[in-house]
């Protein structure tokens, strides 16, 4: 793959409303044509607990209820065969009748040869052809595109799985088997600000994906927890992509047509860069729009509208446009030293929207120099400044009183700029 020059992005669209809800509308910016995602697919941000029933029965559900049939591939696992296994017993116990195939290069006595060799089985590839869903396992997802795209050429197995898609099947895979949904992945890129300084070589940091989602639209995992959203952005402008949807751990995004639903424990982060403006160098953009959706909300990028659910949307939005309002958060940070750690890009969001101040800011930065680092820091006091602004097209709601989970937050504002921070970054007093 070659490297794309750093492009104005444009938002895509998605389908369906919620029944029950009222479409909030985002504000304007004219919306290019999206091609709809075949069948349903599923990235599940990985951690997904094995008592998550809202995730894990919507799976059969959408796979055909009691006709589900789901294959299983470990190809990304460590240890396949035991991943592999509680996978099939999860679906088995909502109801589908499930099989784990074996195509993983870290089966016990198989290599990376005979993964692919079995990528070619025409035995396997007749039970896919049988099959109503495909699981994807976690793991490396190197192992994964290496088995079944070596060097971009799709095995009977992966060509057998897009005729799954294609008739209308489901493609789920958590974790590993989440980042492969794009046309193009991280491959292994565990270093946020390492990828923001531009580290980003393709068949090392990134590579290709298997593409289930498309061309459009670019899927991370694990998102919020390990605090992604700055390697998003900064491959998304890479790579040209329209939309970013970054799944958190023990949650789904159901992908169907032009419709994202989250359904979870947590929720996703979307990024838009419809009208984000930048300059050349290291990350450094302006007007991103950022959006949390949390369990049961949807968004549609064809009108441009986010959704909440009825019982939430019926508490009426925060109200931190009127005069007078007061927050009723507590521990307010205006600032965070480390917004790419864990869980810290969501808390800024809820005190963006629930707290006294109109914008949130953060840095990134390595705080010290990795020396077994496979690339060496190409600028080590290179840092960036993360700007979170509510204005006039931010809207938010929260679920006080309704369930455990979070805030909704639609189209925020998200500016990100580099700075230099000297090293050491600080002294003994």
């Amino acid at each position: 793959m070659k490297s794309v020059s750093i492009l104005l992005l444009c938002a895509a669209q998605l389908g369906a409303l919620l029944p029950g809800s009222v479409a909030q509308a985002a504000e304007p910016g004219q919306a290019l044509a999206f091609q709809p995602v075949v069948g349903t697919v599923i990235p599940m941000g990985g951690a997904v607990r094995s008592d998550n029933e809202a995730v894990r029965q919507r799976l059969v559900q959408l796979a055909g209820g009691a006709a589900a049939r789901f294959v299983v591939i470990p190809s990304a696992s460590s240890r396949p065969e035991l991943s592999g296994a509680d996978a099939v017993a999860q679906l088995q116990r909502r109801g589908a009748k499930a099989e784990l195939l074996k195509i993983a290069p870290l089966w016990a006595g198989e290599t990376l040869e005979s993964a692919r060799r079995a990528a070619a089985d025409p035995d396997i590839v007749a039970r896919i052809r049988a099959a109503t869903g495909v699981f994807f396992t976690g793991g490396a997802q190197e192992r994964t595109v290496d088995v079944l795209n070596p060097h971009g050429v799709a095995s009977p197995v992966l060509q057998a799985v897009r005729e799954l898609q294609r008739r209308g099947g489901v493609i789920a895979g958590t974790s590993a088997g989440a980042a492969i949904m794009s046309s193009t992945m991280f491959r292994d890129a565990l270093n946020p600000v390492q990828v923001m300084k531009g580290v980003m070589r393709d068949g090392k940091e990134i590579d290709r994906g298997l593409g289930f989602v498309g061309d459009q639209l670019f899927i991370d995992q694990h998102f919020i927890k390990r605090g992604r959203v700055g390697r998003m952005l900064a491959l998304m402008l890479a790579k040209g992509y329209k939309v970013g949807l970054g799944v958190d751990e023990n949650t789904a995004a159901i992908i169907h047509g032009s419709e994202i639903e989250i359904v979870g424990s947590s929720g996703a982060l979307l990024l838009d860069l419809r009208q984000a403006t930048q300059e050349a160098g290291p990350v450094n953009v302006r007007n991103v729009r950022i959006s949390y959706l949390d369990n049961g909300d949807r968004y549609d990028l064809a009108k441009l509208q986010g959704q909440v659910l009825a019982a939430k949307l019926a508490r009426g939005e925060i109200k931190f446009r009127q005069p007078g309002f007061a927050s009723d958060l507590e521990n307010i940070r205006p600032a965070y030293t480390d917004i790419l750690g864990e869980n810290t890009m969501l808390r800024a969001l809820t005190q963006l929207v629930d707290g006294p101040r109109d914008h949130i800011r953060g840095i990134a930065f390595d705080l010290e120099q990795f020396p077994d680092a496979v690339v060496a820091d190409p600028a080590p006091e290179l840092g960036f400044e993360f700007i979170l602004r509510r204005d006039e097209r931010t809207r938010g709601w929260d679920s006080a009183g309704l369930d455990d989970n979070d805030y909704s937050i639609f189209d925020a504002r998200l500016d990100v700029r580099p700075v230099r921070l000297k090293t050491p970054f600080y002294q003994a007093w």
